[in-house]
């Protein structure tokens, strides 16, 4: 298995600028984190849910 040397890394880099272009890239990463911190809330959330539940004094 052959790993990704730097001239690789900087030729897929060049050929998805050319794909997707400048600000269509921008828009993706912008959309990346949304969608990552959107997931992360989501998770501590359910996290603080189940942390409330476990604190109730059982019956």
């Amino acid at each position: 298995m052959a790993g990704l040397g730097t001239t690789e890394l900087l030729i897929v880099l060049v050929i998805v600028l050319l794909v997707f272009g400048v600000g269509r890239i921008g828009k993706l990463g912008s959309e990346l984190g949304k969608g990552i911190r959107a997931f992360r809330e989501g998770i501590r959330e359910g996290q603080d849910e189940l942390d409330e539940k476990d604190e109730k004094p059982t019956e």
